[in-house]
């Protein structure tokens, strides 16, 4: 392990040989950029009162992009080398054919910082994080009896990367980030049913591992097994929903986010293309997409493209106003970039993806949203879930949910879904809490086979008309 700054420019690659490579590459081209990556990651997983798993990974590479139109030209590789620089530079010349495109203006620069540059591997012990794992264990069985396995891990890694464009604009981030997760699993008259909870951000691991921290997420985690262990059958039918603050954005964030992604409107591809400008939600909604929170999961300083990330408000007041956007898509579109560009690696080339998407607050008080809810679920825990972008059609698996009759949270349910589209999700708002929150941190999205760390978040909201499957009454 090294903590030796990623400087590829001043040991691997000579910087001015590079940048003609990428401007013949680039010749006629529209946009186009030399992405470095450097990455490493630990992961550590105690399970079953033993070590199950501890590993550490090392990679590094570039791509190298040229982009025409709507064609994009790509290659990479896992050598950091001229040579393979060279040999990449003529495949991503074939998008370009024969030319005619005006470079783009490169990104605005920014001297923002939204989190640690430190290593969060080396920042903190291998015996220290074990210990951790072995204490964390012994916790959670000693909580409750019932407690007959517990699952613990420790997840850091950090992310190094430099872009570099045609006109020699040169942009670089490194990025960390940190996870601690516990699992339990509780028995009880046969009867098995488990529980999780977990987070972290771009921060180093001392906060995550404090015994103050992962003993919280140990007994949130044991709290959602006992509630399932008690948990009954799920209703069935159309029927009003509550959904919790926090981590219940998830379903914003699939149902509605992904739908407005640059690219999937600039294809007509989306349920909400050629809408802009118009009421797509109930009055008071309030959707952002915000990659500048410090210290978020979600968070990015700069996207992949150099673009400085930005805080984008998508819906106001029930108004679609804004779309996410990559650099190729916005200029098609005849837009400016939002600063989501973002691709898992450099393997990958960018597209318009996610940071932290979520809804704001109303000024409705949570227990009278509930209370208002005469016969419903209260939806709290997510797990996962499908969406079809081309018409928001979603279904959603609930991890933690209570029946609700006349205003009473009753009885939790086991195997409720939550089903519908997110158009019709949106209009169908009737109240909105005043508590909005984030969610501990640890969401990932997943499109087009790419994998991106997310942040999502919203207030108590109660949704009209929502089709639950579960277990007919």
């Amino acid at each position: 392990m090294t903590d030796t700054p990623f400087r590829p420019f001043e040991t691997q690659i000579d910087r001015e040989t590079a940048l003609q490579s990428l401007r013949r590459a680039t010749e006629g081209a529209d946009d186009g950029e030399l992405f470095l990556e450097r990455r490493r990651s630990e992961a550590l997983v105690f399970d079953d009162g033993r070590v199950k798993n501890a590993s550490y990974d090392a990679s590094e590479g570039f791509g190298l992009r040229a982009v025409r139109g709507e064609v994009t030209g790509y290659a990479h590789a896992t050598e950091l080398s001229q040579a393979a620089i060279a040999r990449a530079e003529a495949t991503a010349r074939l998008a370009v054919g024969d030319g005619g495109g005006t470079l783009s203006d490169a990104p605005r620069a920014t001297n923002t910082h939204l989190y640690t540059d430190a290593d969060p591997i080396g920042g903190t012990s291998f015996p220290v994080k074990l210990d951790t794992l072995r204490e964390i264990d012994a916790f959670a069985r000693d909580l409750d009896p019932r407690v007959v396995q517990v699952s613990a891990s420790i997840a850091a890694s950090l992310q190094e990367v430099v872009i570099l464009r045609p006109d020699g604009h040169e942009v670089s981030d490194t990025r960390p980030m940190t996870r601690v997760q516990v699992s339990i699993i509780v028995e009880e008259n046969g009867r098995r049913e488990s529980g999780s909870a977990g987070g972290g951000g771009r921060i180093g691991l001392d906060g995550l591992i404090a015994p103050e921290n992962w003993q919280a997420k140990a007994r949130e985690a044991l709290r959602i097994a006992l509630v399932n262990l008690r948990a009954e059958p799920a209703p069935a039918g159309v029927m009003d929903v509550v959904l919790g603050p926090g981590w219940p954005g998830i379903l914003l964030h699939e149902a509605i986010g992904h739908g407005l992604e640059g690219d999937f409107n600039r294809k007509q591809s989306s349920a909400f293309a050629g809408l802009m400008g118009q009421r797509i939600a109930a009055p008071g909604v309030t959707v952002l997409d915000d990659g500048t929170i410090p210290d978020r999961r979600g968070s990015i300083t700069i996207d992949d493209e150099g673009t400085p990330s930005a805080k984008n408000v998508l819906i106001e007041d029930g108004i679609l106003v804004g779309y996410m956007q990559d650099r190729q898509n916005a200029r098609l579109m005849g837009v400016a970039p939002t600063g989501n560009g973002r691709r898992e690696s450099y393997a990958h080339a960018p597209m318009p993806r996610m940071t932290n998407t979520y809804m704001l607050g109303g000024d409705s008080d949570p227990a009278d949203i509930l209370a208002d809810l005469k016969d419903g679920i209260y939806a709290v825990g997510f797990g996962g879930g499908q969406v079809d972008i081309t018409n928001g059609k979603f279904v959603f698996s609930c991890t933690e949910a209570y029946r609700v009759k006349d205003g009473k949270v009753g009885a939790p349910v086991k195997g409720a879904t939550l089903i519908g589209d997110g158009a019709t999700a949106l209009q169908q708002i009737r109240a909105l809490g005043n508590d909005m929150a984030l969610d501990p941190g640890m969401g990932n999205c997943g499109k087009q086979g790419q994998w991106v760390p997310v942040g999502v978040g919203q207030p108590t909201v109660m949704i009209g008309g929502l089709t639950v499957g579960g277990s007919a009454t």
